[in-house]
């Protein structure tokens, strides 16, 4: 759809700056209500903030939370189920910390996330809770960003309540899974508009302790006060062209403008993205890897006010060479699964993620904290993909027809299992959910229980009009 004001024209320096968000090609968006925090219908307190931590690549759910030790070998793999905290939740042998946390979880293992592609486009599925139309997909397999998109869970939450501080609403990090290339479909804003994009915040494997906004970074000889003093200038060139600013695009880039300024001169902004602040006894429970550091980032961000954080996997692929993963260190294991799985990926996500379960419960966050572990799919039962050498290779291919999502805080009841797949994990049996389920239920954690808008010819519209909130869960 062709807005029907003219956007200005602007170099992607300028527009990165000007909007707060590493991300471009974005329309000016239409009108959203926002909300306010209210209570769940059974009583519970909603969420104030949600962490989301997306796994790469698409995890194994049947090497990790939904084990079938009694299906034959060619299905159950190597790995044994532990007993952990709670009685209703079995996990890996190789996840004993988050085992030690588990009487927090929900284990949804029901989730049918199926794409018509079955491969990572169950990106666009499990960030938005929308089908992905097979009609725009021209490239098995590949999807970008688009402008008339369904917005991103966290656009939405960021777009339907109200600002708390100088943050924005919804942070994303470490910067997009594979580079600025990589702009998958279902992580932006979409038809929302770019206002409601993510700020996305940059990292790397190489300094995990280093977090920022490659957009608010300013250049070298640029220093807070001369910016302040080139803002004074702007301002009284801004006088002359009054007239132009009372366009409601003009208006929107203005909002925008200031919101950047406020944030590049902010000294709280920094010290938020700063997690070398943490003592080293914190940083070391939580594992001082990329991963692990954005872990520590997200609870910082949750104490900071910020509605909604989003932690992408960040690979390690040095070291995935050298185990001979065929998964470029994230989770999209297709060859040596269980070397893959026992030696890198979950021994990190296990203390990560432990840790922040047991350092928000510790702080009395997570009661207002909703955590949500997702991925774009989950793995092929059958081991032995043959783009990895077959049965040999002991990988497992791409499985968006059945996957498990983990829920903690935010009002989600602790210590139980939500649904069940078959007898070799392929498909949902009993309580089918879907990603459209899982976004419902993060509004309903959220308070967020309006989601209606305007497009751009302010005609109303439903961000969500399938699914439903999983009220058994709270």
């Amino acid at each position: 759809m062709i807005s029907p004001h003219p956007v200005p024209r602007l170099d992607r320096r300028s527009f990165l700056v000007a909007s707060g968000v590493a991300l471009v090609g974005q329309s000016f968006g239409p009108s959203v209500a926002t909300a306010t925090s209210g209570q769940l219908s059974s009583g519970q307190p909603t969420a104030k903030s949600t962490i989301l931590f997306f796994l790469c690549g698409g995890a194994s759910q049947i090497d990790t939370w939904d084990m079938k030790p009694n299906a034959p070998a060619e299905i159950r793999g190597e790995f044994q189920p532990i007993a952990t905290s709670s009685p209703g939740v079995r996990l890996c042998e190789h996840l004993p910390l988050t085992a030690r946390q588990a009487h927090h979880l929900a284990v949804i293992n029901s989730v049918d996330g199926t794409d018509p592609t079955n491969s990572h486009l169950g990106y666009y599925y499990n960030l938005t809770g929308h089908k992905l139309d097979p009609r725009t997909i021209f490239v098995p397999g590949e999807r970008r960003q688009q402008r008339d998109d369904w917005p991103f869970i966290g656009s939405v939450v960021s777009a339907k309540l109200p600002q708390r501080g100088m943050l924005p609403n919804a942070i994303s990090y470490p910067w997009i899974p594979e580079g600025s290339a990589d702009i998958r479909a279902g992580q932006l804003a979409g038809k929302l508009g770019f206002e409601h994009d993510p700020l996305y915040l940059s990292g790397s494997v190489e300094n995990p302790l280093r977090f920022q906004a490659p957009a608010l970074t300013l250049d070298g000889a640029m220093t807070r006060e001369k910016l302040l003093d080139r803002r004074l200038l702007l301002r009284e060139l801004d006088a002359s062209r009054r007239a132009l600013d009372q366009s409601p695009v003009a208006n929107t880039w203005d909002r925008h403008h200031q919101r950047a300024l406020s944030l590049l001169t902010s000294a709280g902004t920094v010290e938020a993205f700063d997690v070398s602040r943490e003592p080293e006894k914190i940083r070391e429970r939580y594992g001082e890897t990329i991963n692990g550091m954005g872990l520590l980032l997200a609870r910082r961000l949750v104490e900071a006010g910020v509605p909604f954080i989003t932690v992408f996997w960040m690979p390690d692929k040095v070291r995935a060479e050298k185990l001979k993963c065929a998964s470029a260190g994230a989770w999209d294991t297709h060859g040596n699964n269980f070397q893959c799985l026992r030696e890198m990926l979950l021994p990190e996500f296990d203390r990560g993620f432990s840790a922040l379960l047991e350092d928000l419960a510790q702080r009395g966050l997570l009661d207002s904290t909703l955590i949500l572990v997702t991925s774009e799919m989950g793995r092929q039962p059958k081991i032995g993909d043959p783009r990895s050498g077959g049965v040999r290779g002991a990988g497992r291919d791409h499985w968006t027809y059945c996957l498990t999502n983990l829920m903690a805080g935010g009002g989600i009841r602790g210590g139980q299992t939500y649904g069940t797949s078959d007898k070799f994990g392929e498909y949902p049996s009993d309580r089918r959910v879907t990603p459209a389920d899982i976004a419902h239920t993060v509004y309903q954690s959220m308070g967020i229980h309006d989601l209606t808008a305007k497009d751009n010819q302010n005609r109303p519209y439903n961000l969500l009009d399938e699914g439903e909130p999983l009220v058994g869960l709270f």
